[in-house]
């Protein structure tokens, strides 16, 4: 399918407002919707990889849900691990801090926190949060302030409230509408990548 100059424009203001610094990690996330719904406000804020950690079960079939994923999904790079340690070791590797969504004593209102620097946001799921073993690599603890009967929130939106609050963050540093540039290694290496997705739509 050729590419007309309307859509080569779309692929670079999308990736121009890229947070190659930013990521999502879903521990042990199991319902296909829910991450779909992820998946679709991370591409709305401009997430272009997140991680799934799944140490319960083996099984990568039926990931996400199409429908909530809303096309997304072909636009978002999923990496998938079964191994916390290997896991974080790579989100290490790539990204300067590690938050997690979990009420301890040290915990810091979302509000509170600096998000405009490189970080990887870790979302547990709604009954256990997030394991022991995963709280190990975790640098800081964050809530969502709540004054309900119930203090909890589902996954996906949680995980919203979370971006949305980075990305106002991000936007009054002027961290959006980044000029494209074929001569940044990021830019020019996801524009090839959006340009072998393009070829292969239906």
């Amino acid at each position: 399918m050729s590419l007309t100059t309307e859509r080569e424009a779309r692929f670079k203001n999308v990736i121009s407002n890229r947070q190659f610094d930013l990521t999502v990690v879903l521990e042990n996330v199991h319902d296909p919707h829910n991450i779909g719904a992820v998946m679709r406000s991370c591409d709305a804020v401009g997430i272009g990889e997140i991680y799934v950690l799944n140490s319960e079960r083996k099984a990568k079939d039926k990931l996400f849900g199409l429908k909530s994923s809303s096309g997304s999904a072909k636009w978002i790079d999923i990496i998938y691990h079964e191994s916390v340690d290997e896991c974080m070791s790579e989100i290490r590797d790539k990204y300067t801090r590690i938050i997690g969504t979990h009420l301890s004593h040290d915990s810091v209102s979302l509000h509170d926190l600096e998000l405009t620097e490189s970080v990887a946001l870790v979302f547990g799921n709604e009954h256990d949060g997030i394991s022991d073993e995963c709280l190990k690599h975790i640098d800081q603890n964050m809530i969502i302030p709540q004054f309900g009967m119930v203090q909890s929130l589902n996954i996906s939106v949680a995980c919203a409230i979370t971006l949305y609050e980075t990305l106002r963050q991000r936007m009054s540093k002027g961290k959006y509408n980044q000029r494209f540039s074929e001569s940044n290694g990021n830019h020019s290496r996801l524009f090839k990548s959006f340009l072998e997705k393009h070829k292969t739509r239906k």
